[in-house]
């Protein structure tokens, strides 16, 4: 199980989540076209839905918990202006892991209900996404935030064989790569696969669903290991060739984490069958935000906000070492700014119709 930071701390993945909150407003346009999208073509075949179930899959915690959820209760509320209907009721669920900081989200919804016109119903639902969540046919509009990058468990081939996937020697590393990335790649497809047929069965005819992933540029072959993941190993490498950490217990560790292609997603939508991609976008995320971001100490507090949880849970109290390997190692080998740049990465965003 992966979760992120807790708390309101300095590494928390609240004060730590800007960047996702940026790559939140890029996906803005496409849920409020899925709203109008959706109301009109209800209008046009029944009279106006008297309820509306907007789910959020992999909310986290902190600001960013009802931003998606909040983008479409507006964008409802706007078209109903619009076109002088009574508004529907709406009911928002919000799911995440059982481990997620639910505490904080459930504050929030009372927010959300006090401060909108509409009539507003709030739930949680935790759970892995990866498996069923709602009723069948009950839901009209389902979002997902940088979190389907996210596997539901490393690659088996690899644990089952207990093959690195990343070896401390460069040599077999490099050797194994092709087929560690190919795991990775099947295990995604298969996740992504299974996540597609689920939320079909939940959503009403012509239900919408507008998802972001982080992944890779197109121009980027499927040569190099998942950014983040890349870095965080690097830094836990060192530490292992130090005596830091046991090399079985580095061998053993796994980051359930894969950024695919737009090819890759694109294919996967299409092959599985359940529904009609209206949209698939590719964005830089680095255009989001002031470069100066990108400094030891910040992206160090990003990485902790996201890693973590699964670095404490598999090797114990190791963040210190962690910290200090990762500072000594930008200091001289060049700016943060050069690291982000050999591991390039995007936010695609798919818009999706159920079929």
């Amino acid at each position: 199980m992966v979760r992120m930071n807790q708390g309101q701390g300095e590494t928390s993945y609240a004060r730590n989540s800007s960047i996702q909150s940026a790559q939140q407003n890029r996906m803005k346009p496409l849920i409020e076209a899925a709203i109008v999208d959706l109301c009109s073509s209800i209008n046009s075949s029944t009279v106006f839905p008297r309820k509306m179930l907007i789910a959020d899959l992999g909310c986290s915690s902190g600001p960013n918990a009802l931003a998606l959820v909040s983008i479409a209760v507006e964008a409802i509320h706007n078209h109903c202006l619009q076109f002088q209907q009574s508004p529907p009721e709406v009911c928002v669920l919000l799911n995440d892991l059982p481990e997620n900081d639910f505490n904080a989200v459930v504050k929030s919804l009372v927010t959300l209900r006090q401060s909108n016109e509409l009539v507003v119903m709030t739930s949680v639902t935790p759970g892995s996404f990866y498996k069923r969540l709602f009723t069948s046919g009950s839901l009209h509009l389902v979002c997902s935030s940088n979190s389907l990058q996210w596997l539901s468990k490393a690659p088996e081939h690899l644990t089952r064989n207990q093959i690195p996937a990343y070896d401390i020697d460069e040599n077999a590393r490099l050797e194994r790569l092709p087929m560690v990335l190919e795991a990775y790649a099947q295990q995604f497809r298969k996740d992504f696969t299974l996540f597609l047929k689920l939320r079909a069965r939940e959503l009403v005819s012509g239900g919408r669903m507008v998802v972001s992933v982080i992944g890779r540029p197109s121009y980027v072959i499927a040569s190099k290991f998942f950014h983040l993941w890349e870095i965080v190993a690097q830094i836990l490498s060192v530490m292992t060739s130090e005596g830091v950490i046991d090399k079985a217990k580095f061998d053993s560790f796994y980051v359930p984490l894969y950024g695919p292609s737009c090819k890759e997603l694109r294919e996967i939508i299409q092959e599985e069958g359940s529904f009609s991609l209206r949209v698939m976008r590719e964005h830089d995320p680095t255009t989001d935000y002031d470069n100066t971001f990108v400094t030891p100490s910040r992206f160090l507090n990003h990485l902790r906000a996201i890693f973590e949880p699964i670095i404490l849970q598999h090797f114990g109290e190791v963040m210190d070492e962690f910290v200090r390997t990762a500072e000594r190692r930008w200091s001289v080998e060049g700016s943060m700014q050069d690291e982000c740049a050999r591991n390039p990465r995007v936010m695609l965003v798919a818009s999706l119709a159920k079929a």
